[in-house]
Order: C-alpha cells, then structure tokens, then sequence
C-alpha cells in the first residue's frame, strides 16, 4: 500500500513539473546572403553556420550568393529588406569599414542600414615575396626596398580593399612609396607573385599558406598581435620590427529592419553554434579562426575596427 501511494504522489508531482519543451521556431527560414563567390572564406564560414544553426533555430538555413561590386550590391539590396523577412548577409571590414569612406556613393549605410548579429571568424594579414626576390626576412625586404625603390609593386587582392591600405601602412613605414597593384580576388595576385610578375603580395595568410610548399613564394611575416596556431614558424610584424597589428573578420549583419528580439535571438544561437566543439574543428580545419560573440560583443569589437583603419584610409586620400 505503501508503495502504491508513493507511484501516486510521483505522477501528481511529475503533472506539477512542467516539461521542456523546444524553442519555437523561426517562422519563414532563414537566409544567410553572401556577397561574393562560391567559394571563398566568407563563403565557407557562411556554410559552415548555417549548418549548425538549422538545429538551433528550428528551421530551414539556406545561404544565397549574390555578387557584384565586390560585395556592395548585396548591401545595397538587402539594406531595406521587411522587417518580416529573416535575413543575414555576411560582412568583413571592406564592406562595413572601408567601402563608405572609399566610396563616394556607396548605396548603402554601414552604421545606419545594418546591426552587428554575430561575429564568426578572424584571419591574420601577411607579407610575402616570390622565390626571385633574393630576402628572407621581413627587415631584409625592407632594406631590399629602400635600395630598389622601382621595384616596390605590392599586389593585392582588390584596389580599396585592407590589404591595399595595409600595404600602404607598411610603405610608409619602411620609408618607400609602394604601387599598389591591385587584383580581382587573391588567386591572380598569388599567381603573378609566384611568377615573378610582382616581387611582393599582401594577402590574407590562408589565402598564402597553401602556396609555400612548392617554394614559389615565402610568407616573411604576418601581420596578427601573436603568431598564428597555422603557421607558428612565421614571425609576426612586430617581432620583426615594425610595430603593427592588422586583422580581418567575418560577421553576421542583419538588416536595420529586422525586430530586435529576433536579431538578439538569432545572434545568441550562432555565438552557440560557434561554441560547439565540432564546429570549431571544421572551421580550424578550413584554415579560420572561429569567434563566438555575442551581437553586443560584435558592436563593440566593430566600432574598435572602424576608430582603427577609418583614419588610415581617409589618410591615404584614395577615393572612388
């Protein structure tokens, strides 16, 4: 008798406990627009979230890609989305930093047309020369430039992109006025370097990494606050005597319209995606840096970044 009475008070317990229940989905699914190719590292990591997130937010991910004007275009499209419909683009500093000052009709606001949800990767900076170039180290590239001063071309992967203000940050530095030789994406930058075209590339580090095995080109230095876990063998520009840190990043914008409700939600479960374990191994084995943050966090990183390049780029003077 005992016993059935302690069944009894168990079930009116278990009916006073209410059951978790999941969290309701996203209504209408959700898009993840990345401005430029197939392919590339905005690109990856874009998918390598929406993977993740489906689970989190109850409902369909797709990622759309849609080009032109090196990224603008999909800002200029999605700027005035309804507050309806459920939509992220991937954004790095060339889009929400340095297009507005280079620009002078950008077509979009960074600050007013969109809202930081998530930031998701960083990526390191490098400076590299090809085979012919007969320096090793960074201040013997430098010393090398000083005495061949027609012979500082510096390839980048875009004109107006960081790279190309990062490339003139170190001219300034070493003494040289460099030309600038800007390219449409890294690939054809990395393959004129690597055929003596132009004696030095300033590029993302993954983008160069790949390349140095068949010793076409060496990467002299990188340009992050420490050496990377991808390359530890790379000294950073510090180390080799030039005082200066330059990253990128990539990050989840929502448009300005979207509910702030649903942009704290939608932020929240891609900092908890970013936090899982395998996410983190597939974007280490892509060559990123994953970050977990939270939209708050990617603001304050964000207005960081804009106070840091937005007085080198308008110092450069290169206007569009």
């Amino acid at each position: 008798m005992k016993a059935v009475g302690m069944l009894w008070l168990a079930a009116i317990l278990s009916l006073a406990v209410p059951t978790p229940t999941p969290a309701q989905a996203l209504d209408g699914g959700l898009r993840i627009v990345v401005p430029y190719p197939p392919g590339g590292a905005s690109d990856r990591a874009a998918r390598l979230v929406a993977d993740g997130l489906k689970d989190k937010l109850g409902t369909t991910v797709v990622v759309e890609n849609r080009t032109g004007a090196g990224g603008r275009l999909a800002m200029q499209q999605l700027k005035a989305t309804p507050a309806g419909q459920h939509v992220l683009v991937v954004g790095n500093p060339a889009l929400m930093v340095v297009a507005p000052v280079v620009f002078r009709d950008v077509g979009y606001d960074a600050q007013r047309d969109f809202v930081p949800v998530s930031h998701i990767t960083n990526y390191d900076f490098a400076v590299a020369v090809g085979s012919a170039v007969p320096v090793r180290e960074f201040n013997h590239l430098a010393a090398w430039l000083r005495a061949n001063p027609e012979k500082a071309n510096f390839g980048v992967p875009a004109t107006g992109s960081l790279p190309h203000f990062f490339a003139l940050m170190i001219g300034d530095s070493i003494g040289v006025k460099p030309q600038i030789i800007g390219y449409r994406g890294s690939a054809p930058s990395i393959t004129d370097l690597m055929a003596g075209v132009i004696p030095v590339a300033v590029d993302t580090l993954d983008a160069l990494l790949p390349h140095v095995s068949g010793g076409k080109l060496r990467i002299l230095a990188m340009a992050g606050a420490k050496r990377s876990s991808m390359a530890p063998t790379i000294p950073t520009l510090r180390e080799s005597g030039l005082d200066t840190v330059a990253t990128g990043w990539n990050a989840m914008f929502a448009p300005a319209t979207m509910p702030k409700e649903v942009v704290q939600r939608i932020g929240l479960a891609i900092r908890d995606v970013m936090r899982e374990k395998e996410t983190r191994a597939k974007f280490e084995a892509a060559s990123m840096e994953p970050v977990s943050a939270t939209p708050e966090q990617t603001g304050k990183m964000l207005a960081a970044y804009r106070a840091q390049w937005e007085p080198v780029v308008k110092k450069s003077g290169f206007t569009q």
